[in-house]
């Protein structure tokens, strides 16, 4: 089993990263795992306060339980991955059952900032993307999936995701293996990802 994180900050074409590396892939031969999984659950927490978390600090992950789940997949044993509602702030009691694959992503502008995590990884990426390109995507995301004004973003941008970008994010990029920069469009970045995937699937299937 190949297990591959993907780190970068809000925006940067992580998601899109994911995608191409799959479609240019077998059939059932990866499976993702993404951070926003496992935030931790706030329904013990007034939906107001809910609504004003920090969701770029490493403390809102549940980083123990992802732990927990790579190390029963690299067991070869199915794992149940939580559910996680960005509009109430909670999980679902319903979980996603996952079985073991031939590559796992870790996929989450997070994932690098735990070191428990990162040796558990076999290839650790980190997307770049310029700010200000990152930030359009934030609003257009925002505003669609999760109900937010323009004014909501902004703010949150300003007080949360740019001082946590620099704080937390964006210092991991010294414990990738790999960096692409220009997110989803760097298609020579995600072909050498894709080589390295290939390859590794063909060392494991000889041995």
């Amino acid at each position: 089993m190949l297990v591959i994180g993907i780190a970068g900050g809000t925006g940067s074409g992580k998601t899109t990263v994911v995608k191409k590396v799959i479609d240019s892939l077998p059939p059932d031969e990866v499976v993702v795992l993404p951070q926003d999984s496992y935030y931790r659950d706030s329904s013990h927490i007034p939906l107001q306060e809910r609504l004003e978390m920090n969701f770029d600090h490493p403390d809102s992950i549940e980083f123990d339980l992802l732990i927990r789940h790579i190390k029963e997949l690299k067991k070869g044993n199915a794992i149940e991955q939580p559910i996680y509602s960005y509009l109430t702030c909670t999980r679902a009691k319903e979980t996603i059952p996952i079985a073991p694959r031939d590559v796992v992503i870790i996929e989450g502008i997070l994932v690098l900032t735990d070191p428990d995590l990162r040796q558990l990884m076999d290839l650790k990426v980190f997307v770049d993307a310029d700010p200000d390109d990152r930030l359009i995507r934030v609003i257009n995301r925002d505003i669609v999936e999760r109900g937010r004004s323009v004014a909501m973003v902004m703010e949150r941008y300003e007080h949360t995701v740019k001082p946590m970008h620099l704080q937390f994010i964006e210092p991991t990029k010294r414990f990738a293996d790999l960096i692409i920069p220009q997110g989803g469009n760097n298609h020579i970045a995600i072909d050498i990802l894709r080589m390295f995937i290939e390859k590794n699937l063909g060392i494991e299937q000889v041995h």
